[in-house]
């Protein structure tokens, strides 16, 4: 029972440093309260698809990057979608380096293009590294109704 409830501790801090930290948002709590007893790893299922959509779309841009010239409607399409993909479960740094890259591109900046993806892509390597820890963390502890609560 203790080791249980030091687990529930331990996984309630590793939430809250991910608000803290600035890489979640709002959003990975509106996806918390969908889940419920029909489905307890709702949240878990939909960042997988996450990573999924990702890694994609992550390839997809690396690829566009390196033709010349640059199909900027493409690279614009792929981070619309990435920045949909992010902001879908709450990653928020990655969405602010969509938005970043967005920025670059309007502007013609092929450089800041480039150097804003490199960054995305190391934030979204942290947040997923930080997830797989807390969803781990979170199947050890069990259950628990506190994994809904909003962050201080």
């Amino acid at each position: 029972m203790e080791r249980n409830n030091h687990l529930r501790r331990q996984v309630a801090n590793l939430r809250q440093s991910l608000f803290d930290q600035g890489y979640l948002d709002d959003q990975f709590i509106e996806l918390e309260e969908l889940q419920d007893d029909a489905n307890p790893n709702f949240v878990e299922e939909i960042v997988t698809l996450f990573y999924k959509d990702s890694a994609r779309l992550i390839h997809s841009i690396d690829q566009a990057l390196e033709k010349q010239p640059l199909d900027f409607t493409k690279l614009d399409n792929y981070m619309h979608q990435f920045k949909g993909s992010s902001s879908s479960i709450g990653a928020k740094k990655v969405k602010i380096e969509c938005t970043q890259f967005s920025e670059y591109w309007r502007a013609g900046n092929v450089e800041g293009c480039k150097r804003t993806f490199q960054q995305l892509k190391r934030e979204y390597v942290v947040l997923r590294k930080k997830l797989e820890v807390y969803f781990q963390s979170a199947r050890q502890a069990g259950p628990t109704e506190t994994m809904s609560c909003r962050p201080n």
